[in-house]
């Protein structure tokens, strides 16, 4: 037998096998100590972190060094058959979370109340806690990052942002070294699969949203999906990490896609586009920033708009998600997936269950939250993008001159301007080159005004363009 002297373990190192340091060679917790864990809600994400819990328990065990133990689950109702024991289930989920032999919380229960006061608790206890609440992270992290900071807990959410996806990681530790400059993505599966419907059949929004919710695409109440909340939450989380910056979801400019149309589909596709509900996230270079003395600013915006088919968000199509980081040494990562699902997201909640476990077993922990920067929140209207503008003008001399003469008064350069169709058809459909909101939105404006536009028909944001 090979001798345990220091000659023996550099014959061992040069052979290849690993030398563990001696204070990481044995748990913090002991190889027989069992993790405890508590789940809060049995939806369909509970239910599938429960199942995983349950039928593989050993292959958990493996992957932590202790076995992990569920202690009990909280639901709304007892009495109800959830496939587990009864005694596993209880309506008190205050005393779930207290009880001593809980050492993990998973969060699915969504909404801010009572989660907000749970997970906290389960934090100032030294408990750490796994969560999806993309709510009550857009609008709390700074809170609970503070109670989980001074307990030593961890507090993990990749579940929070498009499901199984891995992009909350990658943000807080593989990119941690490199300096992110935009954040680009698709992170609501119900209103891609509305626009992907429509882009395909022809169908309007009304017609679009109704075989979504038969199909189980949309809930009964849309509201959050279709009108941009959920994305927006979810942009004020990428945000947050990728700037150091705290941001929150009243921090996020929000537009939702009710108002797309089916001519507004057939227009993009015209000319080389589609219309994706993007959450973008983008840092403003100082040099554009004198408002701020220089100082880089975030820009946080949700909305439909216009993408070049060669974009690679383009091809996401149905309930599919998709996140583009753009950073300044790794170039440009695409991140896409399910994002969405009891399945999917039960995945990226049990992967945060084993870290947060393996933490508890070594002695370990998650990184923090990194605030640092302070960069302030740049205002909507000074934000620079493209328009695409759709003009349904009078067919006669000096229309195009007036029309460009309105850019022209507002600091707003044109890229194209097209005309289709005459006499009483007569349409003009300009393409901007980037410019400020502001300006562009008084523009916009001021078309409305001119005796020879009958109508602006429709104005989207053009994205994804290398001008």
């Amino acid at each position: 037998m090979t001798g345990q002297g220091p000659e023996a373990v550099a014959e061992r190192h040069h052979e290849g096998a690993p030398v563990v340091p001696q204070h990481l060679s044995t748990s913090a917790f002991g190889t027989d100590h069992p993790i405890g864990v508590a789940v809060l809600g049995m939806g369909n994400v509970g239910t599938e972190v429960v199942k995983i819990l349950r039928e593989h328990a050993e292959e958990m065990r493996q992957r932590v060094g202790a076995p992990l133990v569920l202690r009990g689950v909280a639901v709304r109702r007892t009495g109800v058959d959830r496939g587990i024991p009864a005694e596993l289930l209880t309506t008190d989920a205050e005393a779930l979370v207290g009880r001593e032999d809980v050492d993990l919380v998973v969060e699915v229960m969504g909404g801010i109340d009572p989660a907000r006061a749970l997970i906290g608790a389960a934090l100032r206890a030294g408990k750490s806690v796994v969560t999806a609440n993309k709510a009550l992270l857009a609008d709390y992290t700074g809170e609970l990052a503070a109670a989980a900071e001074r307990s030593r807990a961890d507090l993990y959410f990749e579940a929070a942002v498009a499901g199984a996806i891995p992009v909350v990681r990658p943000l807080i530790q593989s990119l941690s070294g490199d300096r992110v400059d935009r954040v680009v993505g698709i992170v609501n599966g119900t209103t891609n699969f509305i626009l992907s419907a429509m882009a395909e059949t022809g169908a309007d929004y009304h017609a679009t949203l109704a075989e979504a919710t038969r199909l189980g695409y949309a809930e009964a109440d849309p509201t959050a999906d279709v009108e941009g909340y959920d994305a927006a939450a979810k942009a004020a989380i990428l945000a947050s990490l990728a700037f150091h910056t705290r941001v929150t979801a009243a921090d996020v400019y929000r537009e939702g896609i009710a108002r797309i149309s089916a001519e507004d589909l057939e227009t993009a596709a015209a000319v080389g586009c589609t219309v994706k509900l993007l959450a973008i996230c983008e840092r403003i270079p100082g040099e554009l920033s004198v408002a701020e003395g220089g100082k880089d600013r975030v820009s946080v915006r949700v909305y439909p708009a216009l993408i070049p088919l060669k974009h690679p968000l383009s091809s996401v199509d149905g309930a599919f998600n998709a996140v583009v980081v753009e950073a300044e040494n790794a170039g440009r990562l695409m991140f896409y997936g399910q994002g969405a699902g009891g399945a999917p997201t039960a995945s990226a909640v049990m992967g945060d269950l084993v870290m947060a476990a393996r933490n508890k077993f070594y002695g370990g922990r998650a990184p923090g939250e990194s605030v640092y920067a302070e960069l302030p929140i740049a205002p909507f209207g000074d934000t620079p993008t493209r328009y695409h503008v759709n003009l349904q003008v009078a067919d006669r001399t000096g229309v195009l001159q007036a029309v460009a003469g309105e850019f022209a008064d507002h600091g707003v350069s044109i890229s194209t301007v097209r005309q289709e169709g005459h006499g009483a058809g007569a349409r003009l459909v300009v393409v901007t080159h980037h410019a400020q909101e502001s300006a562009l939105a008084d523009t916009v404006a001021a078309l409305a005004e001119l005796e020879s536009v009958t109508s602006v028909t429709s104005v989207l944001r053009l994205e994804g363009t290398e001008e």
